[in-house]
Parts: structure tokens; sequence; C-alpha cells
């Protein structure tokens, strides 16, 4: 996926979930973050951010934040400059990508459908695909964002989600009645190719993580190339 009219700035603080405070070339102004996470990890005061400018006037902030530049990544191996440490904090981005990638990895999709409702849930993705002497096999796929890093190893969730949970169990359960599951992890940053669970934040999710895989969940780690104008799979790694 790609963004257009994206500007550097400042960041300067969060007033809430979803309103910062940033300076445009040293004025201030009001901008919506497109992420309800915690980020307390990269939203500090000071640090170097990009701003999307959206052109809907009716709109109460003018700029989205969707991405950050993670200044400590520069003592990791591989981080060569402060382009390298760019995280792409748009949270709607994962599912959009995903869409784009899916028919690229699963080549015989015949049917996709988004925002899937599933038992008592609305999963990401449900689609049907051919393969070798079956017609019409049934898949589905929770994607989650990762811009969680430490020591070179992203980690989610960085707040706890109980929907998360949720959707977590839907697919262990839809696994017995035939479906093939996948929960696709999808990280925002260079560098990183494993996600575990961030169990000192929440702990429920890592159990229901690994109950999961063990009944057959397929959990995928989806690598990324991260610029300012651009988020797009480039690898992939199954745990």
């Amino acid at each position: 996926m790609n963004y257009h009219n994206v500007i550097p700035a400042i960041f300067k603080e969060r007033k809430n979930r979803f309103v910062a405070t940033v300076l445009i070339d040293g004025h201030e102004e009001a901008v919506h973050v497109k992420n309800t996470g915690r980020l307390k990890e990269l939203l500090l005061p000071g640090a170097s951010i990009l701003l999307q400018c959206c052109s809907n006037p009716e709109r109460k902030t003018k700029y989205d934040l969707i991405g950050v530049y993670k200044e400590s990544l520069l003592h990791n191996p591989g981080y060569q400059t402060m382009a390298d440490c760019l995280i792409n904090i748009d949270s709607q981005a994962p599912n959009q990508v995903v869409r784009e990638w899916l028919p690229t990895h699963f080549p015989h999709i015949t049917f996709l459908k988004p925002e899937y409702t599933y038992g008592q849930s609305r999963l990401d993705f449900y689609w049907e695909q051919e393969t070798e002497g079956q017609t019409g096999k049934k898949c589905l796929m929770e994607v989650k964002g990762v811009t969680l890093e430490r020591e070179g190893t992203g980690y989610f969730p960085d707040a706890p989600t109980l929907r998360g949970v949720k959707h977590i169990r839907e697919l262990t359960a839809a696994v017995s009645k035939g479906y093939e599951c996948y929960i696709a992890f999808v990280i925002q940053l260079k560098g990183v190719d494993r996600v575990l669970p961030n169990d000192s934040t929440h702990e429920e999710f890592g159990e229901a993580l690994r109950e999961a895989q063990k009944a057959g969940v397929h959990i995928l780690c989806l690598g990324c190339e991260v610029t300012p104008s651009e988020l797009k799979i480039n690898r992939c790694l199954e745990l």
C-alpha cells in the first residue's frame, strides 16, 4: 500500500488514544493517531514522526500520524541510518497489505471476503481456495499489526486485548470444524522476523495463542518493507 502527501514532524504529546499534539515547522498542530495501542516506547517527546495530510475538509484534524522513527534501533545490528528505524503505526495498514499479499501467497483463491462474521466474531478474512484434489477449501484469518520490538524480536500485544483473545479462540474452535485457520502478525518495521506473545502485558492472549497453535492454527510472521510512502509484505515465516 502507498501513502501520499506525507510530511515530517516532531512529536510533542499524546492527548488521548486518538489525538496527539505535534510540531510542524515549529507550529503546534493537533493530529489523529491511527493506532489506539499504548505505543509508549515510540511516541516520546521529541521523536521524529511522519504525518499524512488528509483531503477530507469535514475532519477536525488535518493530519494522520502514520509513522515514527525509533532512534534506539540504531544500536541493533543492521540498522545503519534513521531511515532504517521507521516504524509504521497505521493500524489500518496491516489488513490492507495482507489483502494485497494474499493472492500472491495463496494463488488458488476463488472467493475472498474481508470482515467476515464467524460465530460471535468478525474476523479479518475468509476465503475459499482450490488445492490438489480439493475444491472449496475454507480458510479464516485474523491479522495483527506489530509495532513493539525488543532486542530484535517483535511482541504482541502492547496493551491487553480481550477482543484479540476472543478471535483466537474462535479460530481454535473453527479448526475442529474443518477450517484452515491463520493468525498473521504484520511486522511494521525493518529487521524483525519473529513475533512472540507479550505475556507480561496480557498473559491470557499468550495462553490463547499457544493453545491455538497446538490445535493447528497457523501462526504467520509477515515481514515488511517500510518507507515513508509504502508498506509492503516481502517475507513470510510460519512459527
